[in-house]
């Protein structure tokens, strides 16, 4: 998953087991297995070592791709790719600058950057009507520590057990409950890679659909679904269909408190179909300390909040399944003249799923200003010098008045006490 403002080779598929590559190798002989341990395998296969973070063009992300493969596969369903199962898709990243000098004189350059090859793994069950609705997921992560990684030392396998081994998991679960309903129904399952590079999988898909972008009725995606903490559930999307709400409610048997978002625009795959008129739902469990860490790993998860999110989502797709069609809305969303631009930074990571007063943090980074100041994991911002922060949008405007190298008092809410600290913005 990608928290960063979004704006609008052909790899060889690498045999799911050959000799000891992989460290485990179940694939897909778990089948016969009950949800909770069919989800719990398919997480840990998709975050061992063996796939080597899934990043998208290397070897990892074909290994991973030829191990969905394998479960779709397994499990009946009819390829959608352009190539059987896959599409391919290539990119050419934005290339860094460098600079050469010589004495007095200085020049700028631009490294060579080479193109960048990903495939999706697209899959189906056959078609019931001339609708269609979609469940995606990214699997790419970032291998070992690409530009977004969060991790400062030397380069390690980034997993990405959340991000998004559990987002995979509970769509294959899905697929798997789906294939085995006794009445047809269209529904396209959609592994995407090249969402941590910038949307690049479903990108591709909209820009050269293997079904008509006018036949999908909704797009549902699950990215990093793996970390549920009591009963909040993010809903984002919320606003893109004006009958979202009430169908989430009256599907809601597992008793979720929902932090709902009305925006079709968010960093994840679903804002490429939002962008094509498509209603659409991101189902999310919030942000943690491991995100974009070598430290995201399988034995975090809690595969029960999976396999809730799974049984809840089973009867919303039946519901939605039984309509005629489903009916868009745009969304107001943010744009680059309403979100502040800013130049200091706390060094946090925002609670995405907080809906009380001020900005929750979920985690701190070392040696920036927030962990300078003593500030912790559950420290809530409510105050920065005489800017009082209600929400996100307040605390990017207060940091939108700051420079690098002045101090502020920040009032902070802890354990339910007031304090106050000085931060050195850098």
């Amino acid at each position: 998953m990608r928290l960063s403002h979004l704006r609008i080779c052909n790899v060889f598929v690498v045999l799911l087991c050959i000799g000891t590559s992989l460290t485990s190798c179940s694939g897909p002989s778990d089948s016969n297995s009950g949800p909770l341990e069919r989800i719990s395998n398919h997480v840990q296969e998709m975050a061992d070592d063996g796939m080597e973070g899934r990043e998208t063009g290397t070897a990892g992300e074909a290994k991973a791709s030829a191990w969905i493969d394998s479960i779709f596969k397994s499990q009946g369903l009819t390829p959608m790719g352009e190539d059987g199962s896959f599409q391919m898709f290539s990119y050419k990243p934005h290339p860094p600058m460098q600079m050469h000098g010589h004495g007095d004189s200085t020049s700028i350059g631009m490294a060579l950057v080479q193109e960048i090859h990903g495939q999706n793994v697209l899959y189906a069950l056959p078609q019931n009507n001339q609708r269609w609705g979609v469940i995606g997921a990214h699997y790419d992560h970032l291998g070992y520590g690409d530009d977004n990684s969060l991790f400062r030392g030397d380069p390690q396998i980034h997993n990405g057990a959340d991000d998004n081994a559990s987002g995979v998991a509970g769509m294959l679960e899905l697929s798997n409950r789906f294939s085995n309903k006794n009445e047809p129904q269209s529904l396209l399952f959609a592994a995407f890679s090249g969402e941590e590079k910038g949307l690049w999988g479903s990108n591709q898909f909209c820009k050269k659909p293997t079904v008509s972008l006018d036949s999908i009725d909704y797009m549902i995606n699950f990215d990093m679904i793996g970390r549920l903490r009591g009963d909040t559930l993010a809903v984002y999307g919320t606003g893109t269909s004006p009958r979202w709400m009430e169908l989430l409610e009256s599907c809601n048997d597992e008793g979720f408190v929902f932090i709902p978002s009305e925006s079709g625009v968010g960093p994840s795959d679903h804002t490429s179909f939002y962008l094509e008129g498509i209603p659409v739902l991101h189902f999310f469990t919030g942000q943690h300390p491991d995100y974009h860490k070598p430290s995201d790993t399988a034995d975090k998860i809690n595969a029960e909040g999976i396999l809730r999110i799974v049984n809840f989502v089973e009867r919303l797709m039946v519901r939605l399944n039984s309509e005629d069609e489903w009916i868009f809305t745009k969304t107001k969303d943010q744009d680059d003249e309403s979100t502040p631009s800013f130049k200091v930074t706390l060094g946090v990571i925002p609670d995405y799923l907080f809906d009380g007063e001020g900005m929750r943090i979920d985690g701190v980074s070392d040696g920036r200003p927030a962990a300078n100041a003593g500030m912790i994991r559950g420290d809530v911002v409510k105050q920065i010098d005489t800017t009082i922060v209600t929400d996100m949008m307040s605390y990017m405007t207060a940091l939108s008045l700051f420079e690098p190298g002045i101090e502020s008092n920040v009032t902070i809410e802890r354990k339910g006490k007031l304090e106050q600290v000085i931060v050195l913005w850098d």
